[in-house]
């Protein structure tokens, strides 16, 4: 009977964030381990059909990236890495595309419907979703900068009932390109932007963002990553990853956040409980920043 109570209890403690989070758009970066671990995958789409049963609004963003490095060793086509940044040549971005459009966001896609949500996937190449240019005039090859997200598009999708599976893949104004490949976090931070959504989750491999001595931090701002990234305690790939939740929560989004994929049901611990896990974006001047939890049990 114990055993009973304490799981009323745990909905119970879970009614002030539902009341928060109701009819909310909730952008999801969906990458690492909980992208390729058979388990995790299972309780992957188990908690975006949760989310999406609670009124909550969830959209998808992938990305690939080992499993884009894996064929295209296989393939022998070369490819590397500046900045936490894939330089992309032409080969590549056909794998690229190949991966993300058809094979990954496919898969998650369908996933999701197999377990009841109304999922649709979705390439920024559809009807010019997401439009790019080459990064840094062309270094990076067909790795791409976007210039614009059509989150119209989005949105009514959203108010047709479906949950958005989007791959990463910028269009180009010119005719019969190739396309863009785009880094999943900064389409992940745009699309969030782009649609007004109340948080941005970053499913990643590691617990967040951890300081020299490998210890968890808990809350970040500009002033402090821009410290971090400095005395090169944040490098590498973390890198466009924290440079989009700080760009994400200062332009709209109430708050991001880097958790650890590798958790089973990381979704619902960030979002239903009061701890939280991995760490916080905030805006200093945000006055949203905190919950007001008996304010919202009294609503």
């Amino acid at each position: 009977m114990q055993k009973k109570h304490q799981k009323v209890q745990t909905l119970l403690d879970a009614i002030p964030y539902i009341k928060k989070f109701f009819g909310k758009v909730i952008v999801i970066k969906y990458g690492g381990s909980a992208q390729t671990s058979p388990d995790l995958k299972e309780k992957f789409a188990q908690d975006i059909v949760f989310l999406s049963l609670l009124g909550i609004k969830p959209v998808i963003v992938h990305g690939g990236g080992a499993r884009i490095t894996e064929l295209l060793t296989k393939l022998e086509i070369p490819s590397h890495f500046v900045d936490g940044y894939r330089v992309t040549c032409k080969e590549s971005m056909r794998v690229v595309e190949m991966v993300l459009s058809g094979e990954i966001n496919k898969n998650i896609t369908s996933l999701l419907t197999h377990h009841g949500a109304k999922a649709i996937g979705i390439s920024g190449k559809d009807s010019a979703m997401i439009n790019a240019i080459p990064k840094d005039g062309g270094k990076f090859g067909y790795t791409g900068e976007i210039t614009k997200v059509n989150g119209e598009m989005i949105n009514n999708l959203i108010k047709e009932g479906f949950i958005p599976v989007i791959a990463p893949i910028g269009d180009s104004a010119e005719p019969n390109h190739p396309g863009f490949n785009i880094n999943a976090d900064i389409a992940a931070c745009e699309i969030a932007m782009a649609i007004k959504a109340q948080k941005i989750l970053f499913l990643t491999d590691t617990i967040g963002v951890l300081d020299k001595d490998k210890n968890l931090i808990e809350s970040l701002d500009k002033e402090t990553v821009e410290a971090y990234k400095n005395d090169g305690t944040i490098a590498g790939g973390m890198i466009p990853k924290v440079d989009s939740c700080i760009e994400a929560v200062h332009n709209g989004v109430n708050k991001a956040h880097i958790i650890d994929g590798r958790v089973e049901h990381s979704i619902l611990l960030e979002l239903f409980t009061s701890d939280g896990i991995g760490t916080q974006f905030i805006r200093k001047d945000n006055p949203n920043n905190g919950i007001d939890i008996e304010k919202l049990l009294n609503e």
